[in-house]
């Protein structure tokens, strides 16, 4: 009996230190893969609260509200077109490719989308609110 708790013992040992590893490393490439998941597009700019409000304090910007549905729109947004339809509606943006375009939703993932999209339409300069709507309320930001 106690030989035999002694075996069961050593190949219970020999499992964990084999097993211990492997786990490390499965959770090591998890974290990894997760934590991609949730960086910007190289294609799109985040940009905060205050420096899209700084920005729109001394210059002229092209801002689009793309969430849907509708909301209460920031104030000084040029366009409304739904994060999904932006193929659409290309007609109502900038001719110049290389324009700066400044989008927001109301918590951001919208905005990457249409940021995508008008990625492959050949845009080149897009910003994205970070945070979005929400975070520019929480900023105490004004919204039309």
């Amino acid at each position: 009996m106690i030989t035999t708790l002694k075996t069961e013992i050593v190949i219970s040992m020999k499992t964990e230190t084999l097993i211990k590893p492997i786990l490390r490393s499965f959770l090591a490439l998890v974290f990894i893969l997760t934590g991609c998941m949730f960086q910007a597009p190289d294609y799109v700019t985040m940009i905060k609260p205050v420096e899209l409000n700084q920005l729109m304090q001394h210059e002229d910007i092209f801002l689009v509200d793309v969430h849907t549905p509708q909301q209460a729109h920031i104030k000084g947004t040029d366009l409304f077109v739904p994060y999904n339809e932006i193929q659409k509606y290309q007609d109502k943006f900038p001719k110049d490719k290389n324009a700066a375009i400044y989008l927001y939703c109301e918590g951001g993932p919208m905005g990457n989308a249409a940021a995508k999209t008008l990625h492959e339409l050949g845009y080149t300069h897009l910003m994205n609110l970070e945070g979005g709507a929400k975070a520019w309320r929480q900023s105490g930001f004004g919204f039309e």
